[in-house]
This record gives C-alpha cells, structure tokens and sequence, in this order.
C-alpha cells in the first residue's frame, strides 16, 4: 500500500512580516539605547568629567620636578660657618622605569662603587616608596664615576645624576656634640615626615640639626618640564620657587670652643660656659667627640664599630645625657637653701670636729681632711667642711632639702635646645622608692648634704645653679641658638627666652654665698692654687665626686687606683667676680680631685675669656692613663662598693 501525499502548508506571509517589523524595531531600539548609553558615556567623559581628564593628559605631557631647598647654615656667634652645603652627585632609580633594579644595580656597579650598606639602604628606602617616586641608591659620587656613568647612561633607563647639596662640618669633632650631624631618610623618617617630603635625602639626626630640623630643611619647591612621549624634558614651564632652610646663628664662640678642648688635653669629661646674664651657652665640650661627617651619607661598619668599642665613648653625650654626684660643688646653693629656709644666718657657726654623729648613732661622716674649728657659711664654702653640711642636712630633713634643690633646678631638664636632656634626680625617699622597696635611712640626708649619695646632676643643671648665684639669684634657660633668619637678606631675629625664675628674694643670703665662693680663691680656700698668676677676680667651687670609701682610717691617692674607681673632678665658677660675664661647669672623668683636676682645666678656659690667652700642655699634669693599661687590682685597704661613698673630698 502506497504512502499518502503530505499537504503543503502555505505560508503565512503578514504573520512573517509583522515577525520581521518586530524583531527590526526590537534591535533599533537596542541600538537606538546603545547610542543613548554612548553617547551618554562620551558627555560624561566630554563634559561632566572633562576637567578630571584633561589634568590626567596634562600631568602625562607635564612632570613636576621636585626642588629641594638647601639647608639652612649654621654659624658662631662671629658669624663663622659650623655647619654648611657643598655641591655634589648622587644616583636616583625611579623602580617603575628601571623594571629589574637587581640587574641594574649588578650593571651600574661596574661603573659606579656601590657598597653593601648603599644597597641595603636603598632596598629599605624602595620598599617604603612608591614605584614612580626616585629612590637614592647612593649619594656622593665621585667625579671620576659621575663622568663614568655620564657617557654610559643611554644603557640605564630610569637612573637619574642628581646635583645637590651636601652637608659639611668644616671643625669635624670640635661641636659634634652640640650641632649632631644629619643621616639618610629611612623608613621610620618617612613615616614621620609624609609622603609630600619624600623629596627630602637627609634630616637631623642629633643635635641642634634634629632640634631644628624643622627650620633648617625648609621646603620643597617644583619645577613643571614639558616632555614628549619617552618622557624626555622638551622645555620649562614654570616653577615654584623652594624656600631654603632658615640659617642659625649659636651663640657659641669657636675660639672658646677651641681653648676648651685644649685646655682637656687628652682627659675625658665634660665643660659648660655660659653667660649668666642671659643663658647664652658660650662653648660646650664632651669628651672625646667624634667626626660627625662620617654619618652624613651613612658611616660604614668599620667606622661605626671603632666609635661603639671605643671605651671613652665618643657618641655620649655627656652634658645631656650623662650625670651623677656633684660633690662638694653643689655646697653653695645647699648653703643658700639653710639660709632661706631661716635654719641658718651668714654668721651661725658650728665647731667642726671632723668627725658628725647623728644622735644615738655610733657611726660617724668625717671631714675629708680632719677638723676645721668653728666655721660659718663662707668658710663652709672656702675650705669645703663637710661638718656643716652634715649638719645642715640632717636638720633640715629630707623633704625640704628635696624642695630647695627642685627650686635652684635640679631634679628636671634645664630647657636646653637639645633632644633628649636627661632630668636627673634629687635625692629623696620618692626618687629611691622607685629604685628599690627599702626605707629611707636619716644618714642618706646627711651623705645628700654633701652632694654624693643618690645624685643625678649634668654640667648642664650645675652651671645653670652656678650662673644663678652670679647673676643676682636668677635661673636663665641655657640656650644654643641665638638668633635665625629666614634668607639671606632677611634681617637676625633674636630667639625669644623664658623669664627667668627666681631662686631668692634675700640678697644678703646671696651675697654671703658670693662671698664664700670667692674665697674658695683666696688663702685657705680649696682653689687658692689655681689663682698663681690670676690677674682678674674669680668665685668658685672645687668639688669631688667619690667612686669608693675607705676601710678605717686609711687614706689613698685617687691617681694611683684603677682608672674605673678613680673619683669625680669637679669645679664650678665664675668670673669676674666682681662683674661675671661668664660661668662654667667642668667635671673631668676618673680625673681625681677637682682642685687639682679640673680646676686648672676651668682656669685655663676662664683665661681664654677673660684673657685671650690659648691654653698650653701643662707640664706638671698628672697623666690618666688609657683604661686598656689600667691596673686591674685594687688596694687591700680599699674597697669599692656599690653604694655611694660617705665622704666627700673638697
């Protein structure tokens, strides 16, 4: 049986073509709607964000060139230069244009010396930056490698030859303590300092260069350079001028700073001058210094690990940092505080046995060179008798003791413009409650009255009391900086000071203490050997700060014991004394005793001021021999001991 034929369906042609119009007007209007949102788009980038975009096209023809300041100058208060910029090289990476930096790196160091501490420093400095910002991978290039990399340069894109100016300290070591040196921006300086700083290759790292870092780097400036499509510099634009570092003016003077270090010779220790009508610190050692140039692009390791070893401590500052037991010098404003506290009269005396006893105790805190007889305020002060202030001490008791020796400025920073001044401590049952859980003991009051015990004083806080006592009873801010201008037409304005803060009202009590440290100078006072040859009037203060007691009766040479043992030299002065323009602080490590120590050290540097006279070596100095030859043995009738000593020598 045959299959049926199918019936052909015929189209429905008006259904296709209304299909069609349907379909053709659905995909107009999706075209219609994507012109729309094109068009849309195209006003939005044209017109609404316009002003976005065509700074994002101008930035890319137009680059802006940081301009960094230069530092500002330091000077003396001659106007000598401490502290100046001297043109020089460095290379900068940009890492976004340099791509592999290892590789450029092993390239340009056939070329250009690059030691390990160049790469480490630039890794660290890249790691903290962004990519298209310029990292120094090494400063100070010579000229020789700078022609070098000159003919060379097509072969390192992205590797820039930068002038600038480079920090120099002309005297080396001779202010390295006061004016400290800058270093390389590291990471934690960028982070301090913000991202629109980045420009910056160096800021203060001690110093007055730290203290004023804010002034003397000024601020950066811009230079807008037209490039073309391989970012090479078609031509300028314009600029926006960088405004350099205010200059400093200290009001130390090089010459005295000089006569100062001479006047040391090859001790150790510490010296502070300072005009006490102002504040204004004239010169100031610590000793031995170091050169702060050699940190200025990074010290090397060698370099670095010779000043760490160095027993003396070269980067230890001792007028800021440092400190300890005044000794005998501190008897002047102890003896003011017993007068103004009405427990004592310039002419109340004692009978000085040489031996004080507090009631009920057989242990006794002896003179250091017997008994003195009947003795007042001045003598107390001339010949340095312990047995008044002893005394003096004990009855007044530990807490107003604390507060007369707050109120002439102990136990706090002075104020100086340093980072970091150390406060010190005044001894009293709270500074020892923080060191130990044991009570405070009557005979602590009596060993504080002479200045050792518990103790924390700088040469810093001793010539600030000093300068109070010879200035009419007035506590002045010690200050370096004397004045600053900002551009080198512009005018020096004064830094403004702090009033002063009185230390008394009482100027009989003042004048009694005046009077006794001038006859510390004159027949039967602890410094009548330093006035042979004196031909001006000075007032002062010998004083010793002991490392060990005795055992019994014996007595010993400081010179002859372990340099480590050896005690304290100390003196404080001022001269004229009639009309002072200066006062001095010197303590002189392991140096002994200070009328024989450090007083022919302040005479020297006193002679300079009042003088011009430049110290020579002293022939009949006794030599302190370096702590690596020292004998390591001390003698049986003398032992060291970990407490303060209970005698104090003048």
């Amino acid at each position: 049986m045959g299959r049926r034929p199918q019936r052909r369906q015929m189209k429905n042609l008006v259904a296709e073509a209304d299909q069609f119009r349907r379909r053709a007007l659905l995909g107009f209007a999706g075209v219609v709607v994507a012109l729309g949102g094109l068009a849309a788009w195209y006003f939005k980038l044209q017109v609404i964000e316009h002003a976005d975009y065509a700074a994002r096209a101008e930035a890319n023809r137009i680059k802006p060139l940081p301009i960094v300041p230069g530092r500002g100058l330091i000077y003396d208060r001659k106007g000598r230069i401490l502290a100046d910029n001297v043109p020089a090289f460095r290379l900068d990476v940009v890492p976004d244009k340099a791509k592999d930096t290892q590789r450029l790196i092993a390239e340009l160091g056939k070329i250009v010396a690059l030691s390990p501490e160049d790469i480490a420093a630039f890794d660290s400095a890249r790691k903290a930056s962004r990519g298209f910002r310029p990292v120094t991978l090494k400063l100070r290039i010579s000229d020789e490698e700078a022609a070098r990399f000159a003919v060379d340069r097509w072969r390192f894109p992205g590797v820039e030859l930068v002038p600038y100016l480079n920090r120099r300290y002309p005297y080396g070591d001779l202010f390295s303590q006061i004016i400290g040196y800058v270093g390389r921006i590291d990471e934690k300086d960028l982070e301090t300092m913000g991202e629109t700083n980045a420009a910056y290759t160096h800021i203060g790292k001690t110093g007055i260069e730290r203290f004023y870092e804010e002034a003397l780097r000024g601020k950066i400036g811009f230079e807008r350079v037209e490039t073309n499509v391989e970012g090479r510099a078609m031509r300028q634009l314009g600029v926006q001028p960088a405004t350099p570092g205010a200059d400093l003016r200290l009001s130390v003077d090089l010459d005295l700073q000089k006569a100062m270090v001479a006047a040391f010779g090859d001790m150790d220790g510490s010296a502070v001058a300072m005009d006490p009508r102002t504040g204004e610190i004239l010169a100031m050692v610590s000793l031995p210094g170091y050169d702060p140039n050699l940190f200025v692009n990074g010290i090397s390791h060698a370099d670095y690990k010779a000043l760490i070893e160095n027993p003396s401590r070269p980067l230890f500052n001792r007028n800021v940092l440092g400190g300890g037991p005044p000794g005998s010098t501190v008897k002047p404003l102890i003896g003011l505080a017993g007068l103004d506290s009405g427990m004592r009269t310039p002419e109340w005396k004692v009978f000085s046995t040489g031996e004080f006893h507090i009631p009920g105790q057989r242990r006794g805190w002896r003179d250091a060179h017997g008994g003195a007889g009947w003795t007042d305020l001045r003598k107390s002060i001339a010949a340095s008798v312990n047995y008044y202030y002893y005394k003096l001490a004990y009855e007044m008791g530990i807490e107003r003791f604390d507060v007369y020796m707050r109120k002439y400025g102990f136990g706090a920073p002075t104020g100086i413009d340093l980072a970091g001044e150390r406060a010190g401590a005044v001894p009293s049952p709270e500074e020892k409650a923080k060191r130990t859980k044991e009570p405070w003991y009557p005979g602590e009051t009596v060993n504080a009255g002479i200045g050792q015990g518990s103790w924390i004083v700088t040469t810093l806080q001793l010539v600030r009391g000093t300068a109070a006592i010879a200035n009419g009873g007035e506590l002045v801010r010690p200050h370096l900086v004397a004045a600053r201008r900002d551009g080198y037409q512009s005018p020096w304005a004064p830094l403004p000071q702090p009033p002063p803060v009185r230390i008394t009202d009482n100027a009989n009590n003042l004048r009694a203490v005046q009077e006794g440290m001038a006859g510390t100078m004159k027949p039967g006072g602890t410094g009548f050997s330093l006035t042979r040859g004196l031909s001006y009037p000075i007032a002062g203060k010998t004083g010793t700060a002991q490392k060990i007691s005795r055992k019994g009766g014996a007595s010993f040479n400081p010179h002859m014991l372990p340099y480590h043992l050896r005690h304290q030299a100390l003196f404080v002065g001022y001269a004229p004394a009639d009309n002072p323009t200066i006062a001095i602080a010197v303590s002189v490590e392991h140096g002994g005793y200070g009328a024989s120590t450090a007083g022919p050290i302040a005479r020297k540097i006193l002679d300079f001021w009042v003088l011009g006279k430049m110290p020579e070596p002293d022939p009949d100095a006794i030599p302190i021999a370096p702590p690596e030859v020292q004998p390591e043995t001390v003698p049986d009738e003398i032992a060291a001991v970990a407490a303060p000593a209970l005698t104090a020598s003048r």
